[in-house]
């Protein structure tokens, strides 16, 4: 068993990524906040509702993944199921906003951008070396 205090570098990777990811659903919600002006985008959303709706959960989801990503430096388990969970569900969330923006809207790249970082940071959780340490 590997001892926990000779953390793999991948772990420390994939904090980060986590913890980058997480604030890019930060700064995706934020954005979407500030489009609830804009008509159009209200629109796409089916109302200013469906909109809150999806900035809010953004934000939400950013939060915890930025809160918990620390505890991946410690091997926590816990920690890595929460973060896998989160991650998935960014991902869903983030497919959702790429087809709701419709078309080639500034703010896509931002959800690509968070779907990509939330894909690797899931890949690399589960990758063989990652789960020897977080047995260990």
């Amino acid at each position: 068993m590997a001892d926990r205090a000779i953390r793999p570098t991948g772990v420390t990777v994939v904090a980060v990524l986590a913890w980058i990811s997480g604030a890019l659903d930060l700064i995706s919600g934020i954005l979407l906040l500030f489009l609830l002006p804009v008509q159009a985008v209200v629109d796409q959303f089916q109302g200013t509702g469906g909109l809150l709706t999806a900035a809010i959960g953004s934000i939400i989801v950013g939060l915890i993944v930025v809160l918990v990503a620390g505890g991946l430096l410690n091997g926590n388990s816990a920690a890595r199921l929460v973060v896998t969970v989160v991650e998935v569900l960014s991902i869903i969330g983030g497919l959702f906003l790429v087809f709701a923006y419709y078309g080639n809207r500034p703010e896509v790249i931002w959800e690509w951008l968070g779907i990509l970082f939330s894909l690797i940071v899931v890949l690399l959780l589960w990758s063989r070396k990652a789960s020897a340490f977080f047995r260990s």
